[in-house]
């Protein structure tokens, strides 16, 4: 097996675009709401746009049950969507199960959050690398040929020397190993996009730049579309071309990494940057600074009207509770954007 793209293509060539996709889960009604006539759900994601492009890293940046995780399951086609569209190469795409299903796994791939959960543990690492290369054509004719695509995948995620991991079962690996063997299943698809779902967050601190190294070489090497998700923006910084910001299920910021994380422009982002430790910040901090953004995110059942943000937002206007911002240029940096009214440069009489 060769780990290279099936056909050449231009190095930032779109491999994955989401268009208005929403997603918006059912809640199970009472007895009471039996005769109610509507029906309340979860507005879990609501209008994402993002384009995944080959050899390039975007960031999904957002704090627990911002909607991160739901969008990568909607993009893998894990979960129906609710409204929207996903392209693949440019042609919508909607997959329900079968060999459809199968021919889009093949070309996204998704590695998920919890390393102890996403391997099963009474099959050792041979047979869940060997059933990822059947199950996508790529084990070979024979057995030597099989043999040698899992040396190659185990050597690809820096599992050396191969034979002494593939008899191992998941236990007696480290989280870290775990993960880059949940790298290596994904990569036995040969796929064009990968969809990390925080796939460092469950492991100690000192292996994570390990992982995300690890990425970032299979990014080059086999020039690969990835979807990074993470609630740590200061890795965002260090690993992703593009950073996006998404708060209760809206994006909320965009524009490259650098710009998204060194000069905020939305409220939220600038918390989410605050929220790091800082002592001397901490020291510093006063009564009238203490409790600036807090607050808990609000029901995703009855989301507030206008910006999702403003119950918590320090600079919420009136027309923030009432009107839904628009994505508006900040003109500092080609493609840096924020849906936040402060930036609303068009004078109300001319609307």
């Amino acid at each position: 097996m060769t780990l290279t793209p099936d056909a050449p293509a231009p190095p930032t060539a779109v491999v994955l675009e989401a268009t208005g996709l929403t997603k918006h889960f059912p809640v199970r009604r009472s007895l009471r709401d039996i005769f109610k006539r509507t029906h309340e759900a979860v507005h879990a994601v609501d209008d994402v746009h993002l384009t995944l492009r080959r050899g390039q890293v975007v960031a999904l940046v957002g704090e627990s049950g911002s909607g991160k995780s739901t969008v990568a399951r909607l993009l893998a086609q894990l979960y129906p969507r609710t409204d929207g569209d996903i392209q693949l190469h440019g042609e919508s795409s909607r997959v329900k199960g079968g060999r459809q299903f199968r021919a889009y796994a093949k070309k996204v791939q998704m590695i998920f959050q919890d390393p102890f959960a996403s391997l099963n543990p009474v099959h050792t690492i041979r047979y869940h690398l060997t059933r990822a290369l059947k199950i996508h054509g790529n084990a070979g004719g024979n057995a030597q040929e099989l043999e040698q695509a899992l040396t190659e995948l185990l050597n690809r995620v820096s599992l050396t020397p191969p034979e002494r991991y593939l008899d191992k079962f998941p236990h007696e690996l480290s989280g870290g190993q775990r993960q880059r063997v949940a790298i290596a299943r994904a990569l036995g698809a040969n796929p064009e996009a990968l969809l990390a779902d925080e796939p460092v967050s469950m492991l100690d601190v000192s292996i994570r730049l390990g992982v995300l190294n690890l990425l970032r070489d299979l990014k080059e090497r086999l020039n690969l579309a990835i979807l990074y998700i993470t609630h740590d923006i200061a890795s965002a910084r260090y690993f992703a071309d593009e950073t996006l910001v998404m708060y209760a299920g809206r994006m909320v910021e965009g524009g490259d990494s650098e710009t998204v994380t060194q000069n905020p422009a939305h409220p939220y982002t600038r918390l989410l940057i605050d929220s790091a430790p800082d002592p001397d910040r901490i020291a510093n901090m006063t009564a009238d600074t203490a409790d600036r953004g807090d607050g808990e995110p609000p029901s995703l059942i009855h989301p507030p009207t206008g910006c999702r943000f403003h119950p918590r937002c320090p600079v919420a206007m009136p027309r923030c509770s009432t009107d839904l911002p628009v994505r508006l240029e900040i003109n500092d940096k080609p493609g840096h954007w924020a849906a936040c009214w402060l930036y609303d440069t068009e004078p109300e009489a001319a609307k």
